[in-house]
């Protein structure tokens, strides 16, 4: 009898994803055209591709400051030394 109520809870959950996907999948066109009629776009989150490349912008930044003050000092000293 335990086995009976422990398939019946898997299949109940599982009809009620089913059909919760389904209603989502049915209504997405009408909720699409909702939103580009009043103009609120989903954004999409950055995925992790953007996200690398706005990592490696950031540290190419850092690392072209670094290399700048690096110059400086290296032509301070030589303008010392001389």
């Amino acid at each position: 009898m335990d086995r009976h109520v422990e398939d019946t809870r898997y299949y109940r959950k599982r009809a009620g994803t089913t059909a919760k996907n389904g209603v989502t999948a049915e209504l997405e066109p009408a909720v699409r055209r909702v939103r580009d009629l009043t103009g609120r776009e989903a954004e999409p989150e950055p995925g992790r591709l953007e996200s690398a490349r706005a990592d490696l912008a950031a540290m190419r930044e850092r690392a072209e400051a670094a290399v700048e003050a690096a110059r400086e000092r290296i032509g301070s000293y030589r303008r010392t030394e001389a």
